[in-house]
């Protein structure tokens, strides 16, 4: 297969030929894959003193580039691309504005590319209409000549060239590519100046990852170009997506710092507070839980009497709290429907744990159990263990999101509630 061929017609061929022979690039041309040529115009000129620029008819400033020269160092070129699929591109802030799509129609329907630089004041009117294809810009700005652009051109084009990179998911799944922006990118170390690289990218679930990435392309999209966004014709699994997005946006933020420390009293009112919140949380949803009075102000006095309950705190303010005890929960001894895989002594248990309607949806719940963990662990415990109510989808939710499974049914006593309450493990 012949390889793909660029010329660029241009007064610095040396300039342009340094950049686009090295790197990638260079090794495509080292195996046979590209030819890059920058042709020098000076060489076509019939002009002694190898002159390619004249005074405008009509007078104004600076010079422009001559038709001869341009029309014999072109017919040269093609010459020696005969049988070639050959497109003639003039870079010049007049031409339509080169985008990837541009680029993958180089690729797709040419195999030889030839690249006109402009100079001075531009390029006799009458070279352009009779021998250009297509004028192309980079944008809407004036560059001193069209080297740049010729450059920006042939990287773009030739990367797309089969074999240039290790594989078309190189290109397939960057900026531009289908209207969307990239997904961000993270490498070694995990944590950098106290920022760490999304959880769900070291997970190693392929799947999620992949979800992920493009959620991040549509919002990444949305947010940094409306204009690219805005042309979009997105597909059922991309407007699912999107929809996600934009319920993620809505959810509130947690503010920052967070901190997780043991309760002292002074923060009873703001525990019961939360209680309040809650419990009416949970009659709204019909949960028959916490709704008969329990837990009471005396209950997490108790439990911070004892060092058992901890509060978490969002920029200063309580925003959760939960219970762990170290010693055995009498009442799991009773489970039923299902085993544990932990024996009493291991385990570190939960109780009444519970977050601010104000951060109700913001990801808090989640954080807070990653608290949880880490204090079992201080505790010198290789598994935690909870009970919820049946009804309670929420907290069984959370529960399982965080790795814990359902274990079984068990009773408390004394019997607030007639309903079995279902049991939840995690080993640590």
């Amino acid at each position: 297969m012949a390889a793909y061929r660029v010329d660029i017609m241009t007064l610095f061929p040396e300039t342009a030929s340094a950049v686009l022979h090295e790197s990638i690039l260079g090794r495509a041309c080292e195996k046979g894959i590209l030819e890059i040529n920058c042709v020098q115009i000076r060489d076509y000129t019939e002009n002694r003193q190898r002159q390619v620029d004249d005074y405008p008819y009509g007078g104004g400033w600076g010079c422009v580039m001559m038709a001869q020269p341009l029309k014999s160092c072109l017919d040269a070129v093609k010459r020696s691309a005969e049988g070639r699929r050959t497109r003639v591109v003039c870079l010049s802030p007049q031409g339509e504005t080169f985008t990837q799509d541009t680029a993958r129609r180089y690729v797709t329907d040419y195999d030889h590319l030839v690249l006109v630089c402009g100079h001075y004041e531009g390029i006799d009117e009458r070279f352009i209409t009779s021998c250009v294809d297509e004028e192309l810009s980079l944008g809407n700005f004036v560059l001193t000549g069209g080297e740049i652009a010729a450059m920006a051109v042939t990287d773009c084009v030739c990367r797309m060239v089969p074999g240039v990179l290790a594989d078309e998911e190189c290109y397939t799944g960057e900026s531009h590519w289908e209207g969307l922006l990239e997904y961000p990118q993270y490498t070694r170390p995990e944590v950098w100046e106290g920022l760490e690289v999304p959880e769900v990218l070291r997970g190693g679930n392929h799947a999620d990852i992949a979800r992920w990435r493009r959620k991040q392309m549509l919002e990444r999209t949305a947010r940094k170009r409306p204009d690219m966004f805005s042309a979009l014709t997105l597909s059922p699994e991309d407007a699912a997506l999107w929809a996600e997005v934009q319920k993620d946006a809505a959810r509130p933020k947690i503010p920052q710092p967070v901190d997780c420390r043991p309760a002292a009293p002074e923060d009873l009112e703001a525990i019961m507070l939360i209680v309040r919140q809650a419990r009416n949380y949970l009659k709204k949803h019909r949960v028959d839980q916490w709704q008969n009075g329990y837990p009471d102000e005396g209950t997490f006095a108790a439990d911070i009497a004892r060092g058992e309950c901890r509060v978490v705190t969002c920029a200063g303010r309580v925003q959760a709290m939960f219970t762990l005890s170290p010693n055995p929960e009498p009442d799991y001894e009773g489970l039923t429907d299902g085993k544990w895989r932990s024996v009493p002594g291991e385990s570190a248990v939960l109780h009444r744990l519970a977050v601010s309607a104000e951060m109700r949806g913001s990801g808090l719940a989640a954080l807070v159990m990653s608290f949880v963990e880490a204090a079992a662990r201080e505790m010198g415990k290789s598994a935690l263990r909870t009970d919820t109510h049946k009804k309670n989808r929420s907290m069984q939710a959370l529960l399982r999101s965080c790795g814990c499974e359902y274990r079984g049914n068990v009773v408390l006593t004394p019997e607030s509630d007639p309903q079995p309450r279902q049991a939840f493990e995690k080993l640590l």
